[in-house]
């Protein structure tokens, strides 16, 4: 099939893989935005919730559901993945993080510190999860078709990775801009020392953040476990990506990390089909080099304690 005959499916397709990759981006951007550093260890998080949401709904319904049922399972399964993930970023702050910042430990520190925990947790998980592939019970069927937008078919999945990721981002976004927490989140992206001075508890902001990013890596592991699978090498691929997503968008910035994933995920989309899917990858990077050479902010550019 041609490009053009496909043109609307590619986009559908590449709006829903963008969305999974927007809702880790925010875990990324969220981080950035008040550290200034890359937590790489993150995919891990992604994972774990990934794991966690997943056999929260074996043990429920080993079987599979249908109907309101399955709606209900995979409300369940969202939480148990948030809930895990969550807790993972807290753990990883702590023991990762929180001792390099009372000793005043050069960024460099930071990076380190980030990606010996990223393998320790991506060894840890195939130790406990083992190496193959571990794929979840029927909640729906993921093929089923709810309607048409011109020639594309838009299923189930579709609708619920989109939904989700829509939620998360509104969320988010209020959050940040409409809270007291996100008031602190702000005055500490923008100036850590003088929030202090102004009576802000920048360690508990700086904790509060780490699981706010990794409640939504995790709701966003228990998706892509369910429509795809579990493994312990599930959240490199997709991490990188989303760390690229934040990027393009414009790492530190809520809103563009939601736009990146959904640029990067129609790219990869577009370029699969029109140069074979050995270089979707090739693709996507390659867009986002171009948007960093001719606007190195990336498309929004905007940093999240200067954000409106």
């Amino acid at each position: 099939m041609s490009f053009f005959h496909s043109f609307w499916q590619l986009t559908v397709d590449g709006l829903s893989t963008g969305s999974l990759y927007a809702v880790i981006a925010l875990g990324y951007t969220l981080v950035y935005g008040v550290l200034q550093l890359i937590n790489f260890a993150h995919s891990e998080v992604f994972m774990f919730g990934g794991f966690a949401g997943l056999f929260a709904v074996r043990g429920v319904a080993p079987g599979g559901a249908s109907g309101w049922t399955s709606v209900g399972l995979i409300a369940f399964g969202l939480l148990c993945g948030a809930a895990a993930g969550g807790l993972s970023a807290f753990v990883l702050e702590r023991t990762a993080y929180a001792p390099l910042r009372r000793r005043g430990a050069p960024k460099l520190a930071y990076l380190i510190s980030a990606i010996g925990a990223s393998y320790f947790a991506f060894n840890l998980a195939g130790k406990e999860f083992g190496r193959q592939n571990v794929n979840g019970p029927t909640l729906y069927n993921n093929d089923k078709v709810l309607f048409h937008i011109f020639s594309a078919k838009v299923q189930i999945r579709t609708v619920l990775i989109f939904g989700v990721a829509i939620v998360m981002l509104v969320l988010l976004d209020r959050l940040v801009n409409a809270t007291r927490l996100g008031k602190a989140i702000r005055a500490v992206a923008q100036d850590s020392d003088t929030a202090s001075l102004m009576g802000v508890n920048v360690n508990r902001v700086i904790v509060l953040t780490f699981v706010v990013g990794g409640l939504l890596a995790g709701a966003g592991g228990f998706l892509y476990a369910q429509v795809f699978s579990a493994s312990y090498t599930m959240g490199f691929l997709p991490g990188i990506k989303a760390f690229t997503a934040a990027v393009l968008g414009g790492i530190g910035n809520v809103r563009g990390a939601m736009l990146g994933g959904l640029v990067l995920g129609v790219v990869e989309a577009y370029g699969g089909q029109l140069l074979g899917g050995n270089y979707v990858d090739v693709v996507a990077f390659l867009v986002l080099v171009l948007v960093l050479l001719f606007r190195p902010s990336g498309l929004l550019g905007e940093r999240l304690g200067r954000a409106a």
